[in-house]
């Protein structure tokens, strides 16, 4: 029994695929995306048109999902009746702060990336005794060197551009 819902699948599939590909080629697709829908059921239609009431959309082929719309930007929140209000002194010692830890760590990365460099000089460090007799060895630690000046550029080009969304 079990060969059998096997190979009926197959044929659900290999049919699937070739009503795709009528529609491709019909130029059905050119009316919509083709979509897969399931009812209440659990049976599933794929369609490029929508089908009657009582189904759900699951995914779209050949087309992007439209997004749903979670807020504008431009529009703002309504503040919840109860939420705890700062001063703008306070606020203004906090974004003081911030930049502050924000600057500290900065220049931390920016020493961390001065001494990774050194260390990397330009991918051609000097050979470890270790690595004198092994190739590879010396490879790995350049890639090692290269990933660490990476990571520290980028976690500059990350703190300056929080630090340049402070107010």
């Amino acid at each position: 029994m079990h060969d059998h819902a096997y190979a009926a699948g197959k044929r659900c599939i290999r049919a699937l695929s070739w009503c795709l590909a009528a529609a491709c080629a019909s130029g059905a697709w050119a009316q919509g995306p083709v979509c897969k829908y399931v009812d209440a059921a659990g049976n599933i239609v794929f369609s490029n048109l929508p089908p009657e009431k009582g189904y759900r959309r699951i995914s779209c082929m050949g087309a992007e999902e439209p997004r749903r719309a979670t807020g504008s930007a431009n529009r703002s929140t309504p503040t919840p009746a109860g939420f705890p209000k700062v001063d703008a002194e306070t606020q203004k010692g906090r974004d003081d702060m911030r930049r502050k830890v924000l600057s500290d760590e900065l220049a931390t990365e920016e020493k961390l990336l001065a001494d990774a460099r050194a260390l990397y000089a330009n991918g051609a460090p000097v050979p470890l005794p270790e690595e004198q007799g092994n190739a590879a060895k010396y490879q790995e630690r350049i890639a090692r060197l290269r990933q660490s000046v990476q990571l520290h550029e980028r976690n500059i080009e990350a703190l300056k551009k929080e630090l340049g969304a402070t107010r």
